[in-house]
């Protein structure tokens, strides 16, 4: 499912199901001849539940708009405690009894998210990381301008980067991790929420509890949205000033999503004390363990994780194996029960790690496995000895049939190489410096 429009924010762009500050549903009048407002308790299979009349939160579901094929879903409708809903006339059965009675046939309609290879949802989440940055723009912008967040229209966007999750939970998390310094504050944004989406389901939280970790990853830096731009923007290391006034983010972040009751109260958690350590050493107020909320103590983990992996003006990225191994050096830092799910979410080895093999070949890591952490596949493209690049080769590790296993990470800046993005996202990592003349790939 690809993102929706860009209408992440209160304002002129909100799209059907967003809700205006009377607590009503804006529907466009070119759609409301297909729209039927109804009692949940009128619900039956086969109506295409459009929306419900009620705050994003109490959605039982991660879609917003969908066919009621399921009679799980059903029940759960009808327990929601929601008194009213939309149904979409065009899409599925209405509330008649003539048609309760007749035999409906379900139309053809999106299942639940289902795996995809590697490839096929690094090019689905292209387009998603597209409308992602464009809805987060927005959403900043309307901050700048003093508006309020329209939670209920980000729901679609937060179901979206779910559902890529879901299908493949390496593409997109990978993917968001090539930024540009101009995309760096709005797509760090798209990437932790999906980090948070992830670590959620590797934590055992249900599709409600993943859907406000995913809002809370999302709104975590909206405090930079009031934090003065040349500042924000700055191509080389803070002063100790800058430093202090960049730290501000958080309260103001805070102070913006507490004002507005239609926020959760935890993403105004996640958005003060992602920054706090687990030995009460981070800001704004030096907060420790237990007093720690678990979403905050994930939204340190993966803040940290997306930042340090990431290209910035003065620095390049870190190796993400190496940004692991890293951060469970730092003692005091994160909560070591969550930093272990995280890592599990990842793998030991994650996408665009640098790997070296037992046959003393250099390999880039595409995408996990099932079988082992440390069995991935990869994409071999040059070898130790003598130094020098050989045919791309993609292998994949946990295959029995294959010899070669990881020994270690590898550092980029010891063998000098350049970017090695290409090796595993292709045409959609393409800048002049990724140009590799590795060869041509065969296939194993």
């Amino acid at each position: 499912m690809v993102a929706h429009s860009p209408g992440c924010c209160g304002g002129s762009g909100g799209s059907a199901g967003c809700r205006r500050g009377d607590n009503t549903v804006a529907l466009p009048q070119e759609k409301m001849s297909h729209l039927k407002k109804i009692n949940v308790a009128d619900l039956r299979l086969g109506m295409y539940l459009h929306g419900f009349d009620e705050a994003w939160i109490k959605n039982p579901f991660w879609k917003s708009k969908f066919l009621l094929r399921d009679y799980a879903d059903l029940q759960a409708a009808w327990t929601s405690g929601i008194e009213t809903c939309w149904i979409d006339l065009s899409k599925g059965r209405d509330v008649s009894k003539k048609a309760q009675e007749e035999a409906f046939e379900l139309p053809e309609t999106e299942a639940e998210p289902e795996a995809t290879s590697f490839d096929e949802e690094l090019e689905r989440a292209a387009i998603l990381c597209k409308s992602a940055r464009a809805a987060t723009i927005s959403m900043f912008n309307e901050v700048r301008l003093g508006n309020a967040i329209n939670v209920d229209s980000c729901l679609p966007l937060v179901a979206d980067i779910a559902a890529s999750v879901l299908r493949n939970p390496g593409a997109l998390i990978s993917l968001a991790r090539l930024k540009t310094s101009d995309d760096y504050t709005y797509m760090h944004s798209v990437a932790v929420c999906a980090l948070m989406v992830s670590l959620g389901r590797t934590l055992g939280f249900d599709e409600e509890a993943c859907r406000e970790a995913g809002i809370a990853g999302l709104l975590h830096d909206i405090g930079k949205a009031l934090t003065p731009a040349e500042i924000l923007n700055k191509p080389s290391q803070l002063s100790d000033e800058e430093f202090t006034i960049i730290k501000r983010h958080t309260v103001l972040g805070h102070a913006f999503l507490t004002g507005d009751r239609s926020i959760p109260a935890a993403a105004g958690e996640v958005c003060l004390h992602h920054h706090e350590r687990i030995d009460g050493g981070g800001y704004p107020e030096g907060v420790s363990g237990g007093k720690l909320s678990l979403l905050a103590r994930m939204g340190a983990v993966c803040d940290v994780y997306d930042a340090i992996t990431s290209n910035r003006p003065y620095k390049d990225g870190w190796d993400p194996a190496e940004s692991l191994a890293r951060m469970a050096s730092w003692k005091g830092h994160f909560d070591q029960t969550v930093l272990s799910a995280f890592v599990k979410s990842l793998g030991i080895y994650p996408t665009g790690a640098l790997v070296k093999l037992s046959s003393g070949r250099l390999a880039v890591v595409v995408e996990q496995t099932k079988a082992s952490l440390t069995k991935p596949i990869v994409r071999v493209f040059f070898r130790e000895e003598p130094p020098g690049p050989i045919d791309v080769e993609l292998v994949d590790l946990s295959d029995p049939a294959v010899k070669d296993s990881i020994v270690g990470r590898e550092s980029r800046e010891r063998w000098n190489l350049p970017s090695l993005e290409s090796l595993w996202a292709g045409q959609l990592a393409a800048r002049d410096h990724l140009d590799l003349d590795v060869g041509k790939e065969k296939s194993k």
